[in-house]
């Protein structure tokens, strides 16, 4: 579509067209496991990467392709591919960069789960993760050696809401030839542009924002075409010739889109993270109305966390877009719209007090997940970061004595209500 359309109208209309059968104005759910070609040279066409098409639903479906366009053009990306959850699509962005006993740095502000998936499962491949404070520029680039594929990071951190800085992140990671993975689930290409500020790649837990109705779980990687692969020598799965097409350059083939074929043709036949069609439609129905939600998240978000950080049974509030936030600074540059709608704040009485007000709250779902049009809350040290020692956890800003709140679209005193009374139950003196 052409760049000049605003969000608001690409979030609508970006991928989707009528369909051409029926005329049907809204996507279409493909619910269908393969295409009949057209002939067999149409067939051999397709199964060498000769044409693009549909072959088998692990592949491409047109459903899925509908919602890769879509979040790619709101990204300002070049072509996305869709998986079946934002863990998955961590695994499909390390996938082609990675062989064993390479490394990739991480932020120590990440989610718990992805914290689990870089110490642990990714040794299964033999990989590792080298985790560095972020604020450290020269923690990040000292930890960078030889065998370093990729830097990776949160555009809006899990659980706390601290903001990356981007620009210095992504200026370090063109200085040592690496391409950088932003997480944006956080933030939604509507608060922050990733690919703006440097990013090679963008990963999105798709269950979160951009769904925004807690029905589906999907994840998408986003290419911003504008790394070359075959610079250093460093990425031979996109810069080799690969046997399972006949010796076919990925990068020499396809330019600026050779990391989305190889996610497709490679990735998701080999790995298999395939996104169904109706999670699709779902996350599809979901964007049309992103930039009217993150409104008000953002907005609900400021005024709760306001009122928090003037409570007296409050000790701090870690919400950025706060003045008193020592990443205040970053959300003009970073996240000019907002600081979106996730922190953490800590309760006077510690630990046991956030268990009693967690039991306490009649509003808030306490649930393992994030970025609904619902309020919710969640004590990440019990829970999404529970596996980790507390060292750990402090890290990723997921102490002890903090609960998570994830802003839902409610009416915001109504939100306040609930908390009050809560936290007079939870920080009430024993009787």
């Amino acid at each position: 579509m052409p760049d000049t359309y605003g969000f608001d109208t690409l979030q609508i209309h970006a991928g989707a067209r009528p369909d051409p059968a029926t005329g049907a104005r809204q996507t279409p759910i493909y619910q269908t496991t393969a295409y009949v070609f057209r002939d067999a040279d149409h067939a051999a066409a397709l199964f060498n990467l000769q044409e693009v098409g549909y072959i088998y639903s692990r592949l491409t479906n047109p459903t899925v392709a509908v919602l890769q366009e879509r979040i790619a053009t709101l990204e300002g990306g070049v072509g996305a591919v869709c998986c079946s959850s934002g863990h998955a699509a961590q695994i499909m962005a390390l996938f082609p960069l990675m062989s064993p006993g390479k490394n990739v740095v991480v932020s120590t502000r990440l989610y718990g789960g992805t914290v689990t998936q870089m110490t642990q499962t990714i040794k299964r491949f033999g990989w590792s993760a080298r985790f560095v404070d972020f604020d450290d520029l020269d923690a990040i680039r000292g930890a960078v050696d030889d065998d370093t594929r990729a830097i990776f990071c949160e555009s809006i951190a899990n659980p706390g809401g601290y903001i990356t800085d981007l620009d210095a992140v992504g200026d370090l990671a063109r200085d040592v030839g690496l391409p950088l993975i932003v997480d944006n689930t956080s933030a939604t290409p509507y608060l922050c542009n990733p690919i703006k500020h440097g990013a090679t790649l963008v990963v999105h837990s798709t269950t979160k924002f951009l769904t925004g109705n807690g029905t589906v779980t999907g994840g998408a990687v986003v290419d911003s075409g504008q790394f070359d692969w075959s610079a250093s020598g460093k990425f031979p799965s996109l810069s080799e010739p690969e046997p399972a097409y006949h010796g076919l350059k990925f990068n020499e083939t396809f330019g600026p889109l050779a990391f989305t074929f190889h996610g497709i043709a490679i990735g998701l036949r080999d790995l298999g993270m395939t996104m169904n069609p109706q999670a699709a439609h779902y996350t599809l129905m979901g964007i049309e109305t992103l930039s009217l939600r993150m409104e008000r998240h953002v907005a609900n978000a400021m005024k709760i966390a306001r009122w928090l950080e003037q409570d007296d049974r409050v000790d701090y509030v870690t919400y950025a877009g706060l003045d008193s936030s020592p990443y205040s600074a970053r959300v003009p540059a970073i996240c000019p719209k907002g600081a979106g709608s996730l922190f953490t704040f800590a309760v006077k009485g510690g630990y046991d007090a956030c268990i009693r007000l967690i039991d306490a709250l009649d509003l808030f779902s306490h649930v393992a997940n994030l970025g609904d049009t619902r309020s919710l809350i969640i004590h990440s040290a019990s829970t999404t970061h529970r596996q980790l020692d507390e060292n750990q956890q402090r890290a990723a800003g997921a102490d002890p004595e903090v609960v998570r709140l994830s802003i839902g679209i409610e009416d915001a005193d109504d939100l306040i209500a609930d908390l009050d009374q809560a936290l007079t139950k939870a920080t009430a003196a024993p009787a």
